[in-house]
């Protein structure tokens, strides 16, 4: 496999195996021409598919009216992109920014401005981003190590236990942070119990409820937010990730019942919700329809019931499209062999293989990707 030279890069990645220079809906091509099937998505990023003729067409056309006017002017995009996540989360208004981190950034500081209080609640194993302040609510020692001392006042639950969860609380809590799925931390769904639990906690303590949603969000699971699924709504959503199908693109969602926070100058992004970016989003948005959320939850229980019973796997767990098969033995190995067989895949953790494919998949790519898998497994 070509690579290109990486060396004038920081060494924040490690060494890419592959260099891609092309893709075409769940495909993906190297500087070789050869093909591999995406089973990663840009880690759950690219939503409907590379080259996706919605958002191509949105961010084409957009680029030939105008491509940047700062958050001192309203554009169209951004304006029509808040209007439908307002309409699916059922009323809220939005900020727009350019990353994960960054919205998970938003909501740190909108809960801390919203409730006086700096305290929050997050879980061990869960991931919110690499700035300091997503950083000190990340609970993955191995992260956070170097980079100590982080913002104070954050503190970890087991995830699902409710016990953990309460003795957590303080009454300096204004945020409880989760993930309905842990993404990095092992593909681990938050079961109903727990997320009510947390919403009564929050409640109690007068804090706010927020679901980082960066993965789980935008159809991943079979619903646009995940949350739909499990009976509790929370305040505050993060998105990013699949938002824009792969361009930079994140959202602090905010439910109108708890708008007002925010004033004037309280935050701010300078790129956040650029018209071309926007415009692609919007694309995306209206192409996760309920055929499309139909498609996701039963080819999802597909790999699924097919990672079932295969050799070395432990326990298949995940919602929808982001499934994670806990094996025997370390999963670095697995994914190395598979992309040597032509399919591309995720890590969740050390013995955690991570799917996550573009939404628009279908059962015989899923089937082609069980097939790889099955063969590197034996």
């Amino acid at each position: 496999m070509s690579t290109l030279t990486t060396s004038a890069l920081l060494p924040t990645y490690p060494p890419a195996p592959v260099t891609f220079v092309e893709g075409d809906g769940v495909w993906l091509t190297d500087t070789d021409g050869r093909r591999y099937l995406d089973f990663a998505a840009g880690i759950a990023v690219v939503s409907v598919g590379h080259r996706h003729p919605a958002p191509l067409t949105a961010a084409h056309a957009q680029l030939d009216r105008l491509w940047h006017a700062s958050n001192l002017f309203a554009t169209e995009p951004a304006a029509a992109l808040a209007v439908k996540l307002s309409d699916r989360f059922g009323g809220a208004q939005v900020f727009f920014c350019n990353s994960g981190a960054e919205a998970n950034e938003a909501a740190l500081k909108y809960a801390r401005k919203a409730t006086g209080k700096p305290g929050v609640i997050a879980l061990e194993q869960g991931f919110h981003g690499r700035t300091m302040g997503a950083l000190a609510a990340t609970g993955q020692p191995a992260k956070r190590q170097a980079f100590e001392p982080l913002v104070p006042g954050a503190r970890f639950a087991t995830p699902n236990d409710v016990d953990s969860l309460h003795a957590a609380a303080g009454d300096d809590v204004g945020l409880i942070l989760l993930e309905p799925v842990l993404g990095e931390g092992g593909v681990i769904p938050l079961n109903p119990e727990f997320l009510a639990a947390a919403a009564e906690l929050a409640a109690s303590l007068g804090a706010l409820l927020a679901f980082d949603e960066v993965q789980t969000g935008v159809g991943r699971t079979g619903s646009f937010f995940a949350f739909e699924q499990l009976g509790v709504k929370p305040q505050l959503v993060t998105m990013a990730k699949a938002l824009a199908n792969g361009l930079p693109l994140g959202a602090l969602v905010v439910a109108d019942e708890v708008a007002g926070a925010f004033q004037p100058g309280d935050h701010g992004s300078t790129f956040g919700g650029n018209p071309v970016i926007c415009a692609a989003a919007g694309a995306v948005v209206d192409a996760i329809d309920d055929d499309l959320l139909a498609s996701v939850r039963e080819n999802g229980a597909r790999l699924a019931a097919g990672l079932e019973g295969l050799p070395h796997v432990v326990e298949v767990r995940g919602a929808g499209l982001l499934v994670g098969a806990e094996l025997d033995v370390p999963a670095g190995p697995l994914v190395d062999a598979a992309l040597a067989a032509g399919l591309v895949t995720l890590t969740s953790g050390p013995n955690v293989l991570r799917l996550a494919p573009p939404l628009v998949v279908g059962p015989e790519h899923v089937d082609q990707a069980l097939g790889i898998i099955r063969e590197v497994l034996q």
